[in-house]
């Protein structure tokens, strides 16, 4: 197997997986405020996920000689080691259940508000429960000030959910909405019928609303396939908290896998090396996402239209898009 021993190495490796991890949010947010469906963009984002998973397991994972303490992929495959293969599963699946309730905050709170949170929550818990689980080797007078921080833009973001939620409604308020479909369906103005109506006559250039004005939340919530006038922001907000909390789990769990603080492995089996770890985890993530999205495309959430398997199979509309976000994703942890 390869491993990154330098330090230049290594700030490569990091770099390019805080840019691929920051891209693939931005990706599938796109996706859906064009409208398409979010079962059938996070089935194609999970394939990719995990076909990267399993590219660096046949590549890094194989280069080199197999020793006993570092062995190679396929070695490991054969091996006793299902102990540690559960506790990686594990962090696969809570990291599926996190990307999954990700996906429904963006369009909720925002791109920006979700990831400040969740992302905080999982340098708060996560660094909290693996420097227990390594034995206290970091030191806490640096460590935890710097966790300190991550909490406090915790707060902040909070602030600026709240802030936003206010705004919008103020915006949005000289609208009329008619609340009686209970799904937020805006009803245009006269004037705005005129306007519609003036455009398809050829009258006159369309012009894009200005982003964060009445009128751009309004053409954004026609196009977008997770509705969400009409419903609580702080339904978002929820599901951002609940994300926190399941990747701020992933990482202890993976940590386990690999290191075996709790001495569940056999006398003599090698713990698990990061690429094989990495790859039972995305098989786990993989395998949570496939049943809950299948499931998802006949009994949509949160007023999602209803799919099928076969309309996802014959739905090519930015299914590029999210095979990229999936490689970028996979890429990116796998770093």
């Amino acid at each position: 197997m390869y491993v990154v021993e330098s330090k230049g190495g290594a700030i490569v490796c990091m770099l390019l997986a805080l840019l691929f991890l920051g891209t693939w949010p931005a990706l599938i947010t796109l996706l859906e405020r064009r409208g398409r469906l979010p079962q059938h963009t996070y089935l194609d984002y999970t394939i990719t996920n995990l076909l990267a998973a399993v590219i660096i397991a046949l590549t890094f994972g194989q280069i080199g000689d197999s020793t006993v303490e570092r062995p190679n992929f396929f070695t490991q495959l054969s091996q006793d080691n299902w102990s540690s293969v559960l506790f990686a599963m594990a962090g696969g699946v809570v990291l599926s259940l996190g990307n999954l309730s990700t996906q429904y905050a963006w369009a909720f709170v925002g791109l920006s508000v979700v990831e400040v949170i969740s992302s905080s929550m999982t340098v708060v818990i996560g660094t909290t429960l693996n420097y227990f689980l390594d034995g206290k080797i970091n030191k806490a007078e640096i460590l935890f000030p710097g966790v300190g921080c991550f909490l406090v833009a915790v707060c902040l973001a909070s602030a600026v959910h709240s802030s936003n939620a206010a705004d919008y409604k103020a915006k949005l308020s000289s609208w009329p909405i008619d609340n009686e479909t209970g799904k937020g369906t805006v009803l245009p103005s006269a004037s705005e019928e005129a306007v519609l109506k003036d455009r398809e006559n050829g009258g006159g250039p369309i012009r894009k609303a200005k982003a964060g004005t009445a009128t751009f939340l309004i053409e954004l919530e026609k196009r977008r396939s997770i509705k969400v006038f009409g419903k609580s922001m702080f339904i978002g907000l929820t599901l951002t908290f609940f994300a926190g909390v399941c990747f701020s789990l992933f990482s202890p769990a993976f940590n386990l896998a690999t290191n075996d603080q709790w001495h569940t492995l056999k006398q003599g089996v090698p713990k698990l090396v990061v690429y094989t770890a990495f790859f039972y985890f995305s098989v786990s993530c993989f395998v949570i996402a496939l049943v809950l999205n299948i499931s998802f495309l006949y009994h949509p959430a949160l007023g999602v239209s209803k799919s099928s398997f076969k309309a996802y199979l014959k739905d090519w509309n930015g299914r590029g898009w999210a095979f990229l976000a999936g490689f970028l994703c996979g890429f990116g942890n796998g770093l």
